[in-house]
């Protein structure tokens, strides 16, 4: 969030009032005009369309930094703004004692096992119990990123499990930022996808922006409209029905390899928010649906665990590789589908 010292321009006052930017949204190249009110409601989450509205009235909503009434209709590229009075609640950061899974530990830098179900920053309805949260309680005085997140490097889905980078000090900040920026760091994801994978292996390339009509969702543009985007896969075992595969990060958009695999026709296994809690390959038989249900019930979040993390440590330039195991609820989901494979052998995609 960033703290925004701008006044409202329509409003009579005595003294100079102080502002905070709460939200901060760009439209992308492809947005149909939508009214503004609409256009929050698709993004904020645990909120009313009368909430924004009255946000609106009170002069608190921007568009390209001028103040604008709910009836306004967004187009593409405007950069909207929520800014009101008082800071967002994330400023309040509060540590909490919340164990953390530590891989590896210097002066520099920590390595973090995170669980799947937890979320890494606080965000609006995310006010505890995230990473950071933790983070703020087991160490003093992490560096800020440019997101005023303490320590945060990189971040990874909500559930989604595996390795994350620590910052403890302002230069492994800065030099880890800058890797990720340029590519050099290491990043594999083990996935378990809808679908028989037709290829051994690939590269999925494809610019990412926000959906037009559903704002929860990413999705593929055409180059230029979004932020450039590349994944590379490899075929680790195939189970007729659903492929496990390795995703290798070139670059670090939000939900890329979700949104990836989607744009190919393979779905992440349980992906709620993509549509993978749905039967996407398979048969109408009531025995594979009660199969499938089994599995969801194993696997109740998307079926993507950040294996494998690589860096170069900033003091002693050593290129650090991390692994940690597929988690037990994704270990038992893959094991059903192998057994199941066996012994039923599913049609040729």
């Amino acid at each position: 969030m960033i703290r925004n010292n701008n006044t409202t321009s329509d409003i009579e006052s005595d003294f100079e009032e102080e502002l905070y930017e709460h939200y901060r949204f760009e439209a992308g190249k492809g947005q149909a005009p939508l009214r503004v009110d609409k256009f929050l409601m698709n993004l904020i989450e645990s909120t009313t369309r009368s909430k924004i509205q009255q946000a609106a009235a009170t002069g608190s909503i921007y568009v390209n930094d001028v103040v604008v009434k709910s009836n306004y209709k967004v187009k593409p590229s405007d950069v909207v703004r929520v800014v009101l009075s008082h800071p967002p609640y994330v400023r309040l950061l509060v540590g909490e004692n919340i164990p953390l899974d530590i891989v590896f530990e210097d002066e520099q830098l920590l390595v973090v096992n995170k669980p799947a179900g937890m979320v890494v920053h606080p965000g609006h309805g995310n006010y505890s119990g995230t990473l950071v949260n933790a983070l703020a309680y087991h160490f003093e005085n992490l560096p800020m990123n440019s997101s005023e997140r303490p320590g945060l490097v990189h971040r990874i889905d909500k559930d989604t499990s595996g390795l994350l980078v620590v910052a403890k000090t302002d230069l492994a900040m800065a030099y880890l930022t800058k890797q990720f920026a340029e590519k050099t760091s290491e990043r594999e994801y083990v996935a378990l996808v809808w679908g028989n994978v037709t290829e051994e292996e690939g590269t999925i390339t494809g610019d990412i922006a926000r959906h037009v009509k559903d704002r929860m969702q990413m999705a593929v543009f055409p180059d230029g409209e979004g932020k450039p985007a590349v994944t590379h896969y490899k075929v680790l075992e195939r189970f007729g029905y659903v492929t496990l595969v390795s995703c290798q990060l070139e670059t670090g958009r939000t939900h890329q390899i979700r949104v990836h695999m989607k744009h190919i026709g393979h779905t992440l296994f349980n992906d709620e928010r993509y549509g993978g809690n749905n039967i996407l390959k398979g048969t109408t038989f009531t025995k594979y649906k009660q199969f499938i249900d089994n599995c969801f019930k194993v696997l109740p979040r998307q079926a993507l665990h950040a294996k494998t993390l690589g860096f170069e440590h900033p003091i002693t330039k050593e290129f650090l590789r991390f692994e940690t195991p597929i988690p037990k609820d994704m270990e038992e989901c893959i094991e059903k589908w192998r057994v199941y494979s066996k012994s039923n052998q599913p049609e040729t995609e």
